[in-house]
């Protein structure tokens, strides 16, 4: 009977080492989770980024944001047409088990925009030749945001660039 307590008194401790070690690599007080280990964080966005079909404006802040969409990108995106202030936020994409949670932009897969009552969250990556989304670390840098829109179950590439 000893042995059977010691047994599980062991099993439970090998178990609360395992969460300790799995909650220690995935904090998520704060989204500094980098691409190479002890990479600085990068500055938040600061500037006008311009697309064929609209314009993200970012005040260097890290959250607020001022959108201006033409009808098709407010289409394939679910926020309205024209100039609106709002927030933002690089998501880390679904990640199982811990679903989707704040992460710094050189990491994201996704952008979730919030502009009045409408919050939206909006897939981040490149589309290649042959029509196939790739995401990887580094794809949205200080002057560069790609985002992938969909329009009847086929990606759209929507390419934000930083205007000087």
């Amino acid at each position: 009977m000893k042995r059977i307590r010691w047994i599980l008194l062991a099993v439970v401790l090998l178990a609360a080492a395992g969460i300790y070690v799995m909650v220690d690599r995935y904090p998520r007080d704060n989204g500094n989770y980098p691409p190479e280990p002890d990479t600085p964080v990068p500055d938040p966005h600061n500037g006008l980024f311009v697309s064929d079909h609209g314009s993200m404006e970012f005040n260097g802040d890290g959250s607020t944001i001022i959108i201006d969409f033409d009808t098709e990108l407010a289409e394939l995106s679910g926020l309205s047409e024209g100039r609106q202030e709002g927030t933002y936020t690089f998501l880390s994409g679904v990640l199982p088990p811990h679903g989707s949670f704040d992460i710094r932009y050189d990491a994201a897969h996704e952008l979730r925009i919030t502009a009045g009552d409408t919050s939206v969250v909006l897939d981040l990556g490149v589309v290649t030749e042959d029509g196939t989304v790739q995401k990887y670390l580094e794809m949205v840098t200080p002057e560069t945001i790609p985002m992938v829109l969909y329009k009847d179950g086929k990606p759209v590439p929507i390419v934000f660039e930083l205007q000087n």
